[in-house]
């Protein structure tokens, strides 16, 4: 009876404890991976809608001063993801406004604007 009470190492309690201990942390781990993973493809989206929008504005600028006008159309990114792309543009003078919105949806709907001025 004295060497089972003198006995060296872990309870059968104890161990129990650790896994369910350990078990929160690696849930709480794999929550964190789903949320840095979505956030991560969002990134990519903006940037893909970002690049759309700056193309489209290169576009505008290569092209002659009256060609300048209002427009929409719709590109498909990398990913697969359907942008829509409309810019609008205003005149002031010899300048040109144009406002960009890019939309796009992957699981909620998405919109980013830009806004560039374009001289004569």
């Amino acid at each position: 009876m004295r060497s089972i009470l003198n006995s060296k190492g872990f309870t059968l309690m104890e161990i129990l404890i650790s896994l369910v201990i350990l078990s929160m942390a690696l849930l709480a781990l794999a929550g964190l991976m789903v949320r840095t993973t979505r956030n991560n493809s969002f990134g990519g989206h903006m940037t893909e809608a970002a690049t759309f929008a700056q193309d489209k504005l290169e576009e505008l600028k290569a092209v002659s001063w009256v060609a300048i006008v209002p427009g929409t159309d719709r590109k498909t990114g990398n990913t697969g993801i359907e942008y829509a792309r409309t810019w609008d543009v205003a005149i002031n003078g010899n300048l040109k406004t144009v406002n960009m919105t890019i939309n796009w949806n992957d699981q909620t709907s998405h919109s980013i604007n830009f806004l560039s001025v374009l001289s004569q």
